[in-house]
């Protein structure tokens, strides 16, 4: 009998690849089409029943990779466990930055064959800053897994993404992973989810929601945490019972409709776009349009068709209703667009639907020409057209990021939706082989249109923090004009104070570093995007304290530096190219100090006793990139090459108070 069930399964899943799917009507009719649907399972062709499209969602290290990998261990996508330790954990983090920084950046399509029904699962990002991937993402899901920390509980991210899946009428199936923690409380992070429904307005259907209780560290899942299954079954099985088929509204083919969520790119088939068909079928080779409500279409031929496989995509010839595809053929294909047919001109096509809506970035920043009297000794692309070419090319994919010309023909304005967004994305570039000039992280100010106000972005923002920190956080927040919220100790048992603040977008610019500093490091600061409110009449100051800025042109040297570190902390170590104005160190008081860190010692034939006392030198303050963007100020900039970050005072600026 398992023989027999197997060679079914296999034969199905020949048949889906062929393209022989017959989707149903929609959700409402599937009870009517039963008995039709059987009779189709004998011939061997899965319907679009056996179909499940969902995103898993959750909030910044709730462990939503951890849990897909989980996921993919356990259906076979592995050739054995070799195969699966050479891929290591976390296999859906494959970018570089990815791995470096623990978070995801991209979301990330696969798809899975789990008791012959298909599951097309979308990976996506749980930081704020990428909330843009969440957005055109649930685009081809018809339900999501909502993963929750057992401690934690829900956070403000999960707040964000839920709400975005409530909207669009979604099922939802919660995951309380990390359920092997020690401090582990499921009926309290299950009670505060369903207050979170309530307050987001949550359907009766949506409020009747599942959990399944899981670990995807040890691969474990079960209904009830005290009895856990050793396997993800019981999460496999909530996934086919309680998240609908994907709707089918026809499957004529001139039905066709096929919004495009992301973009890909291959080296050999160019530019490919990924969408869900949620109506028609589509067939490689034929004639087909990308449309726009009020816009010409753009006409072309479908070269090839994949669909997603475990890890990779699958070329088939043809695809129905319900599936998940990517296609090539049409290189000026964009996010937004809906594919439909072009048979016969187009004559009987279907409407485009409506393009993806994601929300307005709240930061911008410049980037340009590096012109840095050190700038050319490393990097590649150095001009501003190749500059240019590559940040629109990131728009291709990057919904919500935004890149506009400015003034200057050798600078651009790229916006995004927070200080992490647009640093990712200036560490592409620069692994990429760019040389940037990066002006500081500035906040976007819009005009109210009913009272002409402007107004500026708001920021909520949780911190977890040890009691004796709490002082100092407070104070923090306080000189940058936050409005305390809430404050109370974890529930947890773990002597941590919960604060809660509303705070400007202009006032968290540089406050992590501060806070992780005066917190020793032990400070989880969450941050999400509020509202946009009327602009407060105060300046916020980033620091107190100058910079050290080098007196001249030259090498720095032992000597100079020994005199340069009484004045403060230096940036730079001894045989390092600096320039005049370029930011060495932190000034000990406010203002900023030239010194001489180039000096070198007069040889002269003078002795004395003290000949022999030498000062040591002390080890120069490493600066990441994010760590340098916070820092500088709004009269000094960034210079990112291949393997240095310099900061400097901007050469413009000083022109402009020179002529006053």
């Amino acid at each position: 009998m398992a023989l027999w069930k197997a060679a079914f399964a296999a034969l199905s899943l020949f048949a889906a690849v062929e393209g022989f799917t017959t989707p149903t009507v929609s959700r409402v009719s599937q009870p009517l089409r039963m008995a039709e649907t059987l009779a189709e399972s004998e011939l061997g062709t899965i319907a679009t029943e056996n179909i499940r499209n969902i995103a898993v969602i959750a909030h910044v290290d709730h462990g939503k990779t951890t849990l897909v990998d989980a996921l993919l261990r356990q259906t076979n996508v592995f050739r054995d466990t070799a195969q699966a330790d050479e891929a290591g954990e976390r296999v859906m983090d494959s970018e570089d930055q990815e791995r470096e920084r623990g978070i995801t950046i991209l979301a990330k399509n696969l798809a899975v064959m789990r008791d012959g029904v298909k599951i097309n699962i979308m990976d996506t990002p749980g930081h704020a800053d990428f909330g843009g991937e969440v957005e055109r993402v649930l685009n081809m899901c018809d339900g999501v897994l909502l993963v929750v920390d057992s401690v934690e509980g829900p956070k403000p991210q999960t707040r964000f993404v839920l709400d975005k899946a409530l909207r669009q009428d979604m099922q939802v199936v919660v995951v309380v992973n990390k359920i092997d923690r020690p401090a582990a409380r499921p009926d309290y992070v299950v009670d505060k989810v369903f207050d979170l429904m309530m307050e987001l307005g949550a359907s009766d259907k949506q409020i009747d929601f599942t959990t399944v209780f899981a670990s995807g560290l040890n691969g474990i899942s079960g209904m009830d945490p005290n009895d856990m299954q050793e396997d993800m079954k019981p999460l496999f099985d909530a996934i086919r019972d309680c998240v609908d088929a994907p709707t089918v509204k026809s499957t004529e083919p001139e039905a066709l409709q096929c919004l495009i969520s992301n973009i890909d790119y291959d080296n050999f088939k160019g530019k490919m776009g990924i969408g869900l068909i949620t109506a028609g079928t589509i067939k490689a080779g034929q004639p087909i349009a990308l449309a726009r409500p009020d816009t010409p279409k753009k006409t072309g031929r479908l070269s090839s068709l994949f669909i997603f496989d475990n890890l990779g995509k699958r070329e088939v010839e043809a695809a129905s209703a319900g599936e998940i595809i990517m296609f090539s053929g049409l290189d000026n294909v964009e996010i937004g667009d809906t594919l439909i047919t072009n048979e016969g001109g187009g004559a009987n096509a279907a409407e485009p639907l409506p393009p993806i809506a994601v929300e307005l970035p709240t930061v911008r920043m410049t980037l340009g020409v590096n012109r840095s009297p050190l700038a050319g000794r490393e990097g590649k692309f150095l001009t501003s057209r190749m500059i240019r070419d590559r940040l629109f090319k990131e728009t291709d994919r990057n919904v919500a990021l935004q890149v506009e010309e400015t003034d200057s023909a050798d600078k651009y304005a790229v916006s995004g939706r927070g200080q992490l967004h647009l640093t990712v994305l200036i560490e592409t570039m620069r692994r990429e082989g760019f040389e940037l000039e990066v002006g500081p992280p500035v906040v976007i100010y819009k005009e109210n249109e009913e009272t002409g106000e402007i107004e500026e972005p708001f920021e909520k923002v949780e911190v977890r923090v040890p009691e004796e920190y709490s002082g100092s956080v407070i104070d923090l927040f306080n000189t940058r004009n936050g409005e305390l919220q809430d404050m109370g100790l974890d529930d947890g048992g773990e002597s941590m104070s919960v604060i809660q603040y509303l705070i400007p977008t202009r006032g968290m610019l540089g406050l992590r570093s501060e806070l992780l500093t005066a917190t020793r490091g032990t400070a989880i600061i969450d941050a999400v995007f509020d509202s946009y409110r009327p602009k407060l009449k105060v300046d916020i100051k980033s620091r107190d304290k100058g910079s050290l800025l080098a007196f001249e042109d030259g090498v720095t040297t032992s000597f100079g530096m020994e005199n340069a570190q009484d004045r403060g902390k230096l940036f730079v170590g001894p045989q390092e190219d600096v320039y005049k104005g370029m930011i060495v160190g932190i000034h000990q008081r406010p203002g900023d100090l030239a010194v001489n860190v180039c000096k070198t010692k007069a040889l002269t034939n003078m002795r004395s006793a003290t000949k022999g006392i030498t000062v040591g030198i002390t080890a120069p303050i490493d600066m990441s990139m994010d760590a340098c963007v916070e820092y500088i100020a709004s009269d000094e900039i960034l210079e990112v090459t291949p393997s240095k970050f310099r900061m400097a005072k901007n050469p413009d600026m000083d022109q402009k108070r020179k002529k006053k």
